[in-house]
């Protein structure tokens, strides 16, 4: 398994986008956050076909490009990993089902 993490790409992410949006398509996402979310959910889209047809290979990629992308986005609106990594941790503390179970019935 490979050494390299999301707050690898976080870190990546980041510095690439403070660099010129004329030498980097990250630093464009970052300055435009509304194409940074059309570009996520794109390919978020690309990687459920991916799995619908379940192919592995493609799978693999349009999920590193999910991934990428969510960075993107998420420096584009000021919200760090680690937030985010901090509310994952809060909703492992009880299981899905019970957390759904919390909030009621559906509206």
């Amino acid at each position: 398994m490979s050494g390299f993490t999301l707050a690898d790409l976080a870190v990546i992410v980041a510095a690439r986008a403070e660099a010129s949006p004329e030498e980097s398509y990250t630093a464009r996402l970052a300055a435009d956050p509304a194409r940074a979310a059309k570009k996520f959910g794109e390919e978020a889209v690309e990687a459920v076909i991916a799995a619908v047809e379940n192919d592995p290979k493609a799978l693999i990629a349009e999920s590193a490009d999910v991934l990428y992308h969510l960075m993107a986005l998420l420096a584009a609106r000021d919200v760090s990993l680690d937030a985010v990594m901090a509310e994952l941790e809060r909703r492992t503390a009880q299981s899905g089902l019970a957390e759904k179970a919390s909030r009621g019935p559906a509206a």
